[in-house]
């Protein structure tokens, strides 16, 4: 896609104000990096790491949850989300494949937000729409801003800003609550595996708390590349990466997302991949020297390719490089001995259990 054909958040004159390395992801033009990647990864660890995710999609949908047909979108249920609580899980094609990864936060009885991927949002909202029978589905990206604020500090660096009852918010909980004077969600969810704020409100006052915050000496703006670091550390999937509309939750080791006791699109497919041996599944790797893995390197067993690798990064946590990928099932065991190769580049590994990095604050 063309520079000049690129969507930007509201914020993108505050990134080339501060020096940001731009580029295009999903079809927006988002900041890579500032300071550089490493030291705004080591941030987010030590301190509180300010994200701008205003690329993500919003959908709000408003009416009657089994009868419009909404309870049977997604591979978890939503008329069981108590209000006040979100829940994470998958939009399936009848193949069983993920549409896109998605969160869903339970906002009145009858009034939820659904947050997906930048890239997915114009094709998903198609979908969800097209499978409703009923009720009011609206697409609020246009007028809805997303800032993430992760680290371990960034609990104190809210209360002191908005007031006590951040602290009350637990884990994959938020509140609606007066930001700045306007109407905000304030929700205690994340993609680092850090302590972490996601906080939703008006496009219009999203500068202003993006100044707001950077005032604090506690926090500093971080890239995409740093997040990028930081998701794999504790081994989340990104979408068009590590899943895509091709790969079933089971191949992506994603089963514990869906409930097969509720109906949902795709069901039967699943059903029917449960009873057969699995072509591929994913796996995490650690590689025994610091070198990193990159998408599309080759993964082999001795001289036979056996698999393909989707997402790496050299981890500044762990020393080495990290990744995941796809691998016939016969080699998915942790421990198992892996190469991986590309080109000249060659590397060996070993299978592990995700998370790579295991000492975040996440659940404080």
């Amino acid at each position: 896609m063309s520079e000049h054909n690129l969507q930007v958040t509201p914020l993108n004159e505050q990134h080339r104000a501060l020096g940001a390395l731009m580029a295009p992801f999903g079809g927006w033009d988002m900041p890579i990096q500032y300071e550089g990647i490493i030291a705004e990864h080591r941030w987010c660890r030590q301190q509180a790491a300010l994200f701008d995710i205003c690329h993500m999609g919003e959908f709000l949908f408003k009416g009657d949850l089994v009868a419009a047909g909404l309870e049977n979108l997604f591979t978890f249920s939503v008329t069981a989300i108590p209000v006040g609580r979100s829940k994470y899980g998958f939009l399936l094609n009848e193949q069983g494949g993920i549409i896109d990864d998605l969160i869903v936060f339970r906002m009145a009885d009858d009034q939820v937000m659904i947050v997906v991927n930048a890239a997915t949002a114009p094709n998903d909202f198609n979908v969800i729409q097209s499978r409703l029978s009923g009720g009011t589905f609206t697409d609020i990206t246009a007028q809805t801003a997303k800032l993430d604020l992760q680290g371990p500090k960034s609990r104190e660096v809210l209360v002191d800003l908005l007031g006590g009852w951040v602290a009350e918010i637990p884990y994959f909980r938020f509140v609606q609550q007066t930001v700045l004077g306007a109407p905000a969600m304030v929700s205690r969810t994340g993609y680092t595996g850090e302590l972490g704020y996601e906080i939703f409100l008006p496009a219009e006052k999203v500068v202003e708390l993006w100044n707001t915050l950077l005032v604090d000496p506690r926090v500093k703006p971080a890239g995409l590349g740093a997040r990028d670091v930081l998701r794999l550390e504790v081994g989340y999937s990104l979408y068009g990466s590590d899943i895509d509309a091709t790969t079933t939750p089971l191949e992506a080791d994603l089963g514990m997302f869906v409930h097969m006791d509720k109906q949902f699109v795709g069901k039967q497919a699943l059903l029917q991949q449960q009873g057969q041996q699995l072509k591929k599944v994913r796996v995490a790797f650690k590689v025994s020297s610091r070198r990193t893995p990159r998408h599309g390197f080759a993964i082999f067993d001795n001289e036979q390719q056996i698999g393909e690798v989707t997402s790496g990064v050299f981890s500044p946590m762990l020393g080495c490089g990290i990744g995941l990928g796809y691998v016939e099932p016969a080699y998915a065991a942790p421990g198992t001995a892996l190469t991986i190769r590309q080109d000249r580049s060659v590397m060996e590994a070993a299978v592990c259990s995700t998370p790579f990095y295991t000492e975040g604050s996440v659940r404080r």
